[in-house]
Parts: structure tokens; sequence; C-alpha cells
């Protein structure tokens, strides 16, 4: 089974620089979640508030922390997965640009 999680967009605090340590920005995550479905499932909405939670208390400094970390805490919850593929975007970083770091994760 896929789970597809598509634009999940929400503001935290996340980046380097002073003012997105000073106001929270939006970010959107996608992610493909691949899992042996038999007899039990992955509760998406689950996935969802882990993602949010995770990030929100987090305030990362790096996208790729933020990856890193959410995968590890999927995984932990959600031990049917196989693979991960997580990707991050920063929509209003740049003028001219979407800025995104992405990851797949083989367990």
């Amino acid at each position: 089974m896929t789970i597809h999680i598509e634009d999940l967009q929400f503001k935290t605090i996340i980046g380097i620089l002073d003012f997105e340590r000073a106001k929270e920005q939006d970010i959107i995550v996608n992610l493909t979640i691949e899992y042996r479905y038999e007899k039990e499932f992955i509760n998406y909405a689950e996935v969802v508030e882990l993602i949010k939670t995770t990030c929100k208390k987090s305030k990362f400094l790096l996208i790729e922390d933020a990856l890193s970390s959410l995968s590890t805490k999927l995984k932990k919850k959600f031990p049917l997965i196989n693979t991960l593929n997580l990707k991050i975007t920063k929509p209003s970083i740049l003028p001219d640009a979407l800025v995104a770091v992405s990851n797949i994760y083989q367990f």
C-alpha cells in the first residue's frame, strides 16, 4: 500500500536566518509512505498530526534536520513503514522560487 499526503501546509519556525527564527513561516510537506498492509493500517491523520507537532515543537534550524527527525519519529510510531519519501518546501523564503529539500528513507 502507498499513502500520499500532499501539500500539507502550516506555519512553523524553521531556518537559520535571524528573521526565520523570529516569526513563523509557511512550509509545505509532501510525503509518500509505502507499507505492507495485511491486517493493520497506518492512520494518515496521525501521520499529519505527528509531522505538525514535531515541526512546531522542534523549531528546526535546517530542513535537513527536520527530515531526519521526522523520518525517525514516523518509523518509530509506524513500524510498518518500509519506504518514506519526504519533502519539505519553504514557499516564501525566496521571492522568485520555491525552495525544498527531500530524501527517501528505506527501512
